[in-house]
């Protein structure tokens, strides 16, 4: 996040010297730099820029991916909030809630406003997932039962906060800073897929390391589990 601040002060510096609107200064900066800010980073938390699917888009919206990064420029997008800018769309324009959000979010990242990953609220998310040979039931044990959680996740601070069997688990992570989102959905009676979320991480980087981990912690489990 510090990086990514860093970035944005530049452009806005370069905008004070040339008079070049965002979009352009952004755009110089990069092509000096020959590379995205946050890039390295991000893309080893396996986390890209959201890609607006342009037709379905403008099929929805009545305007493409551009046409509304400009309009939104016109406005100055920059200088506002994620909410303010998903709720002009909703009630200036009339687009959808969920379409909103998604053109907010692609905007952001175009302008170096959020890096890719990056939630609203300034924190990133990792994320894994497994297809586990076992009854839903039992996997959802496998993070609700003290015990049996120690046998694939050993040493890990965990203060659960809801468990709704077998659908969901909730809990703060080691000091609490952190939370885990997990759900589960049964394939059939002896199949299940279990996805954990990884919130409020501080950035990408964070995110990368905890991905890496989930996804080795997610093989272990399976492994104990369909023994």
């Amino acid at each position: 996040m510090t990086r990514q601040k860093s970035f944005k002060t530049r452009v806005r510096t370069r905008m004070d010297k040339t008079g070049e609107s965002y979009t352009t200064a952004r755009r110089q900066l990069l092509d000096k730099a020959g590379t995205e800010p946050e890039q390295t980073a991000a893309a080893a938390a396996g986390v890209r820029a959201l890609q607006l699917p342009e037709a379905a888009v403008r099929e929805r919206t009545g305007r493409g991916g551009e046409e509304w990064f400009a309009l939104l420029d016109a406005w100055g997008g920059t200088g506002h909030t994620h909410t303010e800018i998903a709720r002009r769309l909703v009630e200036e324009h009339g687009v959808d809630g969920w379409w909103a959000q998604s053109i907010t979010v692609a905007y952001e990242q175009a302008r170096g406003m959020r890096a890719p990953g990056q939630k609203s609220d300034g924190y990133f998310s990792a994320g894994a997932s497994k297809t586990v040979a076992v009854p839903v039931d039992r996997l959802f044990e496998a993070f609700a039962d003290t015990s049996l959680r120690e046998r694939w996740l050993p040493g890990a601070r965990i203060k659960v906060r809801t468990a709704s069997a077998p659908k969901s688990f909730r809990a703060d992570w080691e000091d609490g800073s952190t939370r885990l989102v997990v759900g589960f959905t049964a394939k059939d009676e002896a199949k299940a897929v279990v996805g954990v979320a990884h919130e409020r991480l501080t950035d990408a980087d964070a995110a990368a390391r905890m991905k890496a981990y989930w996804r080795e912690r997610l093989a272990a489990l399976k492994e104990l589990l369909e023994a």
